[in-house]
């Protein structure tokens, strides 16, 4: 320290001077904080990178969040960040916005930009409204806080005026608009599938039609009867209209009325209609099976829409096993009956089948009608000649629906049961008659039906070992569950 004391001393007075001044400016620096100090342990680097071992509060749009609960919290998520109720939100179809009125951007903020705020043009009101009674379009627009306006340039959209002007007690709209009060979306369903939209493009309104991708999904039932098909059938599962159309397959072959006994049993596959998740319906029989006192029944559903036993003949023969839908068979075929009235053995050629008054009585094939007229003893009757081998009569009818002379198809109405002429009670008396000869018409061996096309026979062959092979499987899975 010395020696630089010294050698200050021998410098010009100059020099000594300066070098006074730097030596005070520098020790003031030194000694001053510096401005740029942070009192946060949070450093960042200049080059934008982080400290190691820092910990440092991460935005949110680095992260990748993990719902708790699946897809389910997902939906719950962008529901709310939608202000939009997660039930409503389901069950409006979303529909793609064509209006830059009708979009608001949703989610995280790209890394690297500035999050600008919505524009007021980008604010949407949606809101829902149920019409009520006595309501119209221009009643539920008012309340929307819409105007006649509105009403009249929507209703000049073809399918807006054919479906909104006739809106019911009941239905649901659901309708949009910007802050500036104007309509941007209307959306209406006007089925489970499809939606009505009408959007706001450049001051105009425009219209379509959105429909659901309708799913289908194979079901399968089965069921042994214990006491009664129909519950045998609700106790499968099957709705009212499945079980009657069973019946109706298998129609041909079995009476459904008398021939069915306890431990009888049946399988079936069939189609259930689905959309975006939700049942919309059922849809077709695809293949059935029915054991009926030891005799097993099958049914196969082909591409036509007609049902064929396995083996391709059609279950549609070419005569009803019974021509009306009957509580009970009152009087059988006979040959040595006593009358009724007369109590004299008189041959009871036909079948007398018991039902309520008005019931439909249809024709149990395909002919023309030879006889339809009235006398004291059959009452209103209708005899119809099939050909030259086959001929039905029909007595007693409260009413007749044809006329002598008319060609009839099967299943076709040709009258309604009643009481008419010799009778002690309401019935319809059916008879059948083969080359002159009556026959009982619930036990002949009825003529065999059509087989399938040739053409068609190898394709239904693959189509019907496949869904008896699915019936199959699935009555075994059924019986290794019990």
């Amino acid at each position: 320290m010395g020696k630089v004391i010294t050698l200050f001393k021998l410098l010009p007075k100059l020099h000594q001077i300066l070098l006074s001044i730097l030596f005070f400016v520098t020790l003031i620096i030194i000694l001053s904080p510096s401005s740029d100090e942070k009192s946060t342990d949070q450093t960042v680097l200049a080059s934008g990178e982080f400290e190691v071992n820092t910990r440092y509060e991460v935005p949110l749009a680095f992260r990748t969040p993990t719902p708790p609960n699946g897809t389910q919290a997902i939906a719950q998520q962008n529901a709310e960040s939608r202000k939009i109720p997660l039930a409503k939100k389901a069950a409006v179809t979303p529909t793609p916005a064509t209006t830059a009125e009708a979009i608001t951007p949703v989610g995280p903020t790209p890394v690297g930009s500035t999050p600008k705020p919505a524009s007021n043009n980008f604010i949407l009101n949606e809101k829902y409204f149920q019409v009520k009674s006595g309501d119209t379009l221009a009643a539920l627009f008012s309340r929307a806080g819409l105007t006649a306006k509105d009403v009249y340039d929507v209703t000049q959209l073809p399918k807006a005026k054919k479906n909104l002007l006739k809106i019911m007690p009941g239905d649901e709209l659901v309708i949009a608009k910007n802050k500036q009060g104007q309509l941007v979306q209307l959306r209406y369903h006007l089925d489970k599938i499809s939606t009505l939209v009408v959007n706001r493009v450049d001051n105009q309104y425009q219209e379509s039609i959105t429909t659901k991708v309708v799913e289908t999904r194979t079901q399968f039932a089965s069921a042994t009867i214990s006491s009664h098909f129909w519950n045998a059938g609700v106790g499968a599962g099957l709705t009212p209209n499945q079980i009657m159309q069973l019946a109706t397959i298998f129609g041909w072959d079995i009476d459904f009325a008398l021939d069915l006994r306890k431990d009888d049993h049946f399988s079936i596959l069939f189609e259930e209609e689905y959309a975006d998740g939700e049942f919309l319906r059922n849809g077709n029989i695809l293949a059935a099976e029915f054991t009926n006192q030891g005799d097993r029944y099958t049914a196969v559903r082909y591409t036509d829409g007609n049902y064929y036993s396995a083996e391709g003949r059609s279950m549609r023969k070419a005569f009803l096993r019974s021509p009306v839908d009957f509580k009970y068979v009152s009087s059988s075929f006979n040959p040595r009956r006593l009358h009724p009235v007369t109590g004299q053995v008189k041959a009871h050629r036909g079948v007398d089948y018991v039902a309520a008054v008005g019931t439909p009585i249809k024709a149990a094939g395909k002919g023309r009608v030879i006889e339809a007229s009235y006398n004291k003893y059959n009452g209103n009757y209708v005899f119809i000649k099939h050909n030259d081998t086959y001929t039905t009569k029909y007595l007693h009818l409260k009413k007749r629906k044809v006329k002598k002379g008319e060609s009839v198809k099967q299943g076709q109405i040709i009258g309604t049961l009643g009481s008419t002429g010799r009778v002690t009670g309401a019935h319809l008396h059916y008879e059948f008659i083969v080359n002159g000869v009556h026959r009982n018409p619930r036990t002949i061996k009825l003529p065999k039906s059509q087989a399938i096309a040739k053409k068609e026979k190898a394709q239904f062959a693959l189509v019907s070992q496949k869904m008896m092979a699915m019936l199959e499987q699935n009555k075994q899975v059924q019986i290794a569950a019990y």
